[in-house]
């Protein structure tokens, strides 16, 4: 193993030991490294870091990405080695490209939902339908939901266990009970049709193993177009995680509807969602105009309210 292989490792072992995955950091890394060892380099040197950022193929922003993922590495060096160099921040200018977040209706979540009786198998039809119904109930984020095992899920108390979240967190999630009642009857539904899976994952594929996040995603595009969904605009397209945002704003309208206190139930449901900053929170709601008609009904309330 090279010193700058080696000097990766402890990198990443530190990063880790402190709660980050770096999954996509240690494949990034691992392709920069194999660059400098090409190249002959035995250090990190701010021009090399830009020629392996910018290598043909990829957006100014996702050049910018890569250069901030070897900044951190470059920082780490720099402490056992000097002359490892520090690429300077904002040499890439680039603005990260947002996607508008679909906010799915009841009817819209209805539609996908009815769609999983067109795949495959049976199995198959029911670990999506429940997967989508879990989603749209309970905000969760997709990787949080297929790496839900069987003792995740407590039946008696309507509680989910999320372990291993984004933040290296885990946090209760108290489910409606309906959520409860279609979960269970879901997984004895599973095993009826695959007794015994090798896995101990909650929704499983018909192979019996742990679903792929890849492979959601490429169903999720399958059932979105038998639903018959639509894009609403080039950077509005219906994504899995907007399940997300719609579970966030239906929230917040329903507590506006019921005359609830909207910044308290907001701190809630930043906790509720496992988001460390509200700001997170904050930006889930950014895209829908219902809150905004309601911000602006209540400010018009406040300023009539004043002498």
């Amino acid at each position: 193993m090279s010193p700058l292989r080696q000097a990766l490792a402890d990198y990443l072992a530190v990063r880790r030991a402190l709660g980050y995955k770096l999954a996509y950091a240690e494949k990034l890394l691992g392709q920069f490294v194999t660059f400098l060892e090409d190249a002959g380099a035995t250090t990190i040197t701010t021009a090399d870091a830009i020629t392996w950022a910018t290598l043909p193929g990829g957006s100014p922003w996702w050049h910018a990405q890569r250069l901030t993922v070897v900044r951190g590495f470059a920082a780490h060096l720099h402490a056992t080695d000097p002359a490892a160099e520090i690429p300077p921040p904002h040499v890439i200018p680039a603005r990260a490209p947002r996607a508008t977040p679909y906010l799915y209706s009841a009817a819209e979540v209805a539609a996908l939902m009815a769609a999983t009786a067109s795949l495959s198998s049976r199995l198959r039809a029911a670990t999506y339908q429940t997967l989508i119904g879990l989603l749209a109930a309970t905000g969760m984020r997709v990787g949080e939901a297929i790496r839900l095992d069987r003792p995740d899920f407590d039946p008696e108390a309507g509680v989910l266990t999320v372990r291993n979240t984004k933040f290296g967190k885990t946090r209760l999630v108290p489910l409606h009970p309906t959520v409860t009642a279609a979960l269970a009857g879901y997984l004895r539904l599973r095993d009826r049709l695959h007794p015994g899976p090798a896995d101990p994952a909650v929704f499983i594929s018909p192979a019996g193993t742990r679903l792929a996040y890849c492979n959601v995603h490429a169903t999720w595009r399958l059932l979105v177009r038998r639903a018959g969904l639509r894009p609403r605009s080039p950077n509005c397209r219906p994504r899995p995680h907007d399940l997300r945002h719609s579970f966030a704003v239906a929230s917040l309208l329903a507590a506006y509807a019921a005359g609830q206190d909207g910044q308290a139930r907001l701190a809630l449901l930043a906790t509720y969602l496992g988001h460390v900053n509200p700001a997170a929170t904050y930006w889930y709601l950014s895209a829908a105009p219902e809150l905004l008609a309601l911000a602006g009904q209540r400010l018009d309330e406040h300023q009539r309210q004043q002498p």
